[in-house]
């Protein structure tokens, strides 16, 4: 028996690998995820009776051993996360602790359960910072010049993996994906928050403005289901000790991506869009554009999913979660 442990299975990335992974209909593959006691449960109940769910905490260290020491994993995901940069600038401590502590926790629960798992630790793109323009597409190589509490957490989760792999051979790989996006992405980020004031107001639940932050942006959008697919191969086929640039193929700026998201819906005539101040950060990242060559080298993985998919696929999934007026 395979045992696949996905820390923050709950979340959006999380819940999109357990289904893929049940998909694959592998005999042999037991999959497990950890969450927190008020996890709430609405992205995996369609899927909830065929997981080994576990109660964990991470920035608790027993709690986290005591879950490892169990279950044995043969590969673990590692996605739980504090993982909106907005909220790093309110939550700074409490970003670095989650991220940092809770990874050292969980790759000493593994040390110290004496297992010898395949370790894939999510790390972000928004450890490159705000590039120059003759630095994109951005490699592996590029310097970290981290812009949030956020960023710089994922720059002490993704050198603490490489730490661990040198100091005792665990074997971590680490991944650095950029944009991506789909059904069930919490309403914070950008092109979710687009779709969910879109269907809000479809059903006559605000009025036709979408409020946004800054649209100048540049970003590269992947699909969250072709990001879960990258990560299984990722598992299989790439050496411990590497880290991985992983994106899609369509550059747009965010402003690019709304348009996108307006053109289908019924109601794109008459909704306005409004800058809000709240939403602008005190710095930003306006261009990221992947350079995922060495990827795609070691595994063949390419994005299937087009953007116009992903974006339809997300706008009905706030559609189908949003009320009518009455």
């Amino acid at each position: 028996m395979k045992k696949i442990l996905i820390t923050g299975i709950t979340g959006f990335v999380g819940s999109h690998l357990a289904d893929y992974l049940l998909g694959l209909g592998e005999r042999g593959l037991e999959v497990h995820g950890t969450r927190r006691w008020r996890s709430p449960m609405d992205n995996i109940a369609h899927i909830a009776d065929k997981l080994c769910l576990h109660y964990c905490e991470l920035s608790d260290s027993k709690s986290v051993y005591d879950t490892v020491a169990t279950i044995r994993p043969d590969v673990i995901f590692h996605l739980a996360a504090q993982s909106y940069v907005v909220t790093s600038f309110d939550a700074p401590v409490h970003t670095l602790e989650t991220n940092i502590c809770g990874t050292v926790n969980l790759l000493e629960a593994v040390r110290h359960a004496a297992i010898d798992p395949v370790i894939h630790i999510c790390s972000s793109s928004e450890v490159y910072g705000q590039v120059k323009e003759d630095e994109v597409p951005i490699k592996e190589s590029q310097p970290f010049r981290p812009a949030s509490p956020y960023a710089v957490s994922k720059v002490g989760e993704d050198m603490i993996a490489f730490q661990y792999f040198l100091s005792y051979g665990i074997k971590t790989i680490r991944t650095r994906m950029f944009t991506h996006t789909g059904p069930r992405r919490g309403e914070i980020f950008a092109a979710s928050a687009f779709a969910r004031q879109i269907a809000r107001i479809e059903a006559g639940l605000q009025e036709p403005v979408v409020r946004v932050g800054n649209l100048a942006s540049v970003r590269t959008f992947a699909d969250v289901r072709d990001t879960v697919r990258a990560y299984w191969i990722l598992v299989q086929k790439c050496p411990a000790g590497e880290v991985y640039n992983i994106g899609g193929s369509r550059t747009m700026t965010v402003g690019d991506a709304l348009n996108m998201l307006l053109g289908l819906s019924p109601r794109k005539g008459d909704i306005e869009v409004v800058v809000d101040k709240t939403l602008l950060r005190p710095s930003d990242v306006t261009l990221q554009i992947p350079d995922c060559t060495k990827f795609r080298q070691a595994t063949g993985w390419e994005p299937e999913i087009p953007v116009e998919k992903t974006f339809g696929d997300l706008l009905a999934y706030w559609r189908a979660r949003t009320p009518k007026a009455r």
